[in-house]
């Protein structure tokens, strides 16, 4: 099986090197360059799967890198950007990008971001349940959410969503019949660096809910004036 290549557009030597190792030791093949123009040559003779980009390179921006990658391919794109940086994540998506991650990261956190962003744009042909679920997960009938490999099985079948979407799946339901008001499940998913407002909450319920209609034992509940909680209306798990 061919490793799947990714591209790391980094200025600092050392945080590339580290990101590097940790994806190398899960079998990716990686290529580093140090700044925008060496980003853009490189795609075109690397062909890379996945192309993690720092926002802030010498010369030619990540947004730059970004829009010019677009414009030539569909390949994912996931962003770095240090906490405290003015990080315009809607500008990033808009120009194209599939994630964020803001820097400092844990190596299993962006392991588990790259394989979800690949799983999207390139879903396995297998999308049968998981017979013995391995790692963090919770279940529940005919739902599995397993955030080590950032999947979500329901009624046996892979559901593809954003990091962001499972993660807000997957800290309700790991807290069942327990209210969260907005800001609360903002600072738990989104953490303190996060610009948005509540509304940024909403919109993940909504489209959570549109992939995963509520369940006759489960169910995503609005508290009216407060919040959300994932609601469990029968014991078994």
């Amino acid at each position: 099986m061919l490793k799947q290549k990714i591209l790391i557009v980094d200025d600092d030597v050392n945080i590339a090197e580290l990101i590097a190792l940790y994806l190398t030791k899960e079998c990716f093949d990686t290529k580093i360059v140090h700044d925008g123009e060496a980003a853009i040559q490189e795609f075109s003779t690397y062909h890379p799967n996945l192309v993690l980009l720092d926002l802030m390179l010498p010369g030619i921006d990540g947004y730059e890198v970004c829009r010019e990658l677009r414009r030539i391919s569909k390949v994912p794109i996931i962003m770095l950007s240090a906490k405290g940086e003015i990080f315009d994540k809607v500008l990033g998506l808009e120009l194209g990008a599939d994630d964020y991650i803001i820097k400092p990261f844990d190596s299993k956190e962006l392991v588990a971001r790259v394989r979800a962003v690949l799983r999207r744009f390139n879903p396995t042909i297998d999308e049968d349940i998981e017979e013995t679920p391995t790692g963090e997960y919770v279940k529940y009938t005919d739902l599995l959410i397993n955030i080590s490999n950032y999947s979500v099985q329901y009624y046996g079948k892979n559901i593809e969503m954003p990091p962001k979407e499972l993660e807000l799946l997957y800290f309700l339901a790991s807290n069942p019949n327990q209210v969260f008001t907005r800001e609360q499940l903002l600072d738990h998913i989104w953490g303190y660096e996060y610009y948005g407002d509540t509304r940024t909450v909403d919109v993940h319920i909504k489209r959570l809910r549109e992939k995963i209609k509520d369940h006759s034992d489960w169910g995503i509940a609005t508290v009216w004036g407060i919040g959300y909680k994932f609601e469990v209306r029968n014991s078994r798990r």
